[in-house]
Parts: structure tokens; C-alpha cells; sequence
């Protein structure tokens, strides 16, 4: 029988031509995070593994405004917020404002996986993870270097299994100069980030827009009712653009139908 896994990875939508100078960087770790997602999925993982795992790669790069290369807020310091979510049964967990995590993603799957909640945030979320045993870094690991290679650089990925099964998880360190406090889309259930047993979605962008939209969950209400992958994140994204926001997203459904679409001048992504 032949695989029906696939997974869509994205590193953040904006000002991005096709030429543009940090596709040396970006592209490899994109790959990179294909690779080792697509691992998961072919050993006959589940798709929250692919999803989590494809992340870690994309914060670990640090030329995504994501772990590694997350942006500072106004007071010169790192927060970082990530959701994951679980198609097959809608269980999700989410950390937001949590300052200097290495992971993000893997913070938010122990929300999932060690609590009765969905999202922790701050200090609470931050005794939590150190409890856990999450990784923190100090400053300098968020190397100012990195922080100026893309300034729209959330990421995401979606994944479908051999099982059927969906999930969809997203990580960011911010927008550039937010103030303290400020917490997007991404670790927002149903605005950022969504999966149920119909479709996987991973939002970037302007995320108050994305919230303001319940970007997400739009999209899957609107595949629900029979439309396609493509038209029903096209009419989300009008939806965004009405508003006065810009960005993207991937999806997948439960057939293997995805599509990769953003109103920004581009959108870092990959397919396999």
C-alpha cells in the first residue's frame, strides 16, 4: 500500500522575494526539518510527532524569528510562544510569554502531555517547565545575529499520517519591538494554530489580525462544509486582508489535499 503521509513546513510569511539574499540560510532548514519530520512519519509515527519534531528543527536554525532566533521585545528580552494540537482526538497544548526557552514546541508538549490545560503562560508556565526539566538558554544564545535575518519568520508545520491522522503545531518568538506582554496568533487555539480529524492548519503573519479572523478554525469550519483546502485558506486570508493584516498559512486535510498561500510578497515553505 502507499503512503498517504505529507508534511508542510513553513518558516514565516512577509517581505520575501524569490531571490531573496537569506535563502541560503532558510532553505536548508527547511530541508532539514522535511528530512526529520518525514522520518517520524515514515517509521509509521503519528503526525503530532512529524509536526513536533519538523518545529524543533526550525527553532534550532535560528533564521526564524522561533527558539533560536527570536526577536527581542522592547525591554531588550526574549519571549517565546508555540502550540500543538492533535487532530485525532483535538487535544492541544500551548505556552505563551515564556522567556529564554531553547523549545518552545516542546514546552507546549508537555502542557499537553503533563497537564489538565491547554495554555500556560508567564511565570506560572515558566516554574511549570523548569519543574519539567524544559531547556532554558541564556541571553547570548539568542544571538542579536540572528534576530535581524527575517523579520517575519514564525514556523509552522502540518502533517497527515499512514493512520489518517492530522496535527498541526507552530512556534514564534514575536514581532520585532512588541511590548512586553504581547502574545500572536501562534499559540492560540483556533486562531494560529488548529487540527481536528478534517484538517491540520499553521497560520504566520500579522497575528492580531489572525486572532481577530479566528483565522485557524475558519478555515476548518469552511473545509468542513465542503470546500476545498485551497479555496477555504484563500477566503480566510480574504477574511485577514479585510481587516488591514497580511500573511499565510498551511493546511492539509484528511486526504492529503494541501495548499501553501499567503497575500505577502512571499512565505518561506516546503512540501514532502
Amino acid at each position: 500500500m502507499a503512503s498517504k503521509a505529507r508534511l508542510l513546513v513553513h518558516g514565516g510569511a512577509g517581505n520575501i522575494l524569490p531571490a531573496n539574499a537569506n535563502e541560503h540560510a532558510t532553505r536548508p532548514a527547511l530541508l532539514a526539518a522535511l528530512q526529520a519530520g518525514w522520518g517520524v512519519l515514515q517509521q509509521g509515527g503519528a503526525a503530532l510527532e512529524a509536526a513536533q519534531t519538523a518545529v524543533v528543527v526550525l527553532e534550532d536554525a535560528g533564521v526564524f524569528t522561533a527558539g533560536k532566533g527570536a526577536v527581542q521585545d522592547t525591554n531588550g528580552n526574549v519571549s517565546l510562544d508555540a502550540a500543538l494540537m492533535n487532530g485525532v482526538d483535538q487535544r492541544a497544548g500551548a505556552v505563551a510569554c515564556v522567556p529564554w526557552l531553547r523549545n518552545p514546541i516542546l514546552a507546549a508538549r508537555l502542557v499537553l502531555d503533563q497537564t489538565k490545560h491547554v495554555l500556560m503562560v508567564g511565570g506560572g508556565a515558566t516554574d511549570f517547565l523548569r519543574f519539567q526539566q524544559a531547556a532554558f538558554e541564556a541571553r547570548d544564545y539568542f544571538s542579536p545575529a540572528q534576530n535581524a535575518v527575517v523579520k517575519q519568520g514564525t514556523v509552522g508545520a502540518v502533517a497527515l499520517d499512514n493512520s489518517g491522522g492530522l496535527a498541526a503545531a507552530t512556534s514564534t518568538g514575536g514581532t520585532a519591538a512588541k511590548l512586553p506582554g504581547r502574545v500572536g496568533d501562534s499559540p492560540l487555539i483556533g486562531a494560529g494554530t488548529y487540527a481536528n480529524q478534517t484538517c491540520a492548519v499553521s497560520a504566520t503573519g500579522q497575528g492580531e489580525f489572525f486572532i481577530r479572523s479566528v483565522f485557524a478554525h475558519r478555515v476548518a469550519v469552511a473545509i468542513e462544509h465542503g470546500m476545498s483546502v485551497n479555496d477555504a485558506t484563500a477566503s480566510a486570508l480574504a477574511e485577514v486582508a479585510r481587516l488591514g493584516g497580511e500573511g499565510g498559512a498551511i493546511v492539509i486535510d484528511a486526504g492529503g489535499n494541501a495548499c501553501a498561500l499567503f497575500n505577502t510578497k512571499g512565505m518561506y515553505r516546503g512540501v514532502i
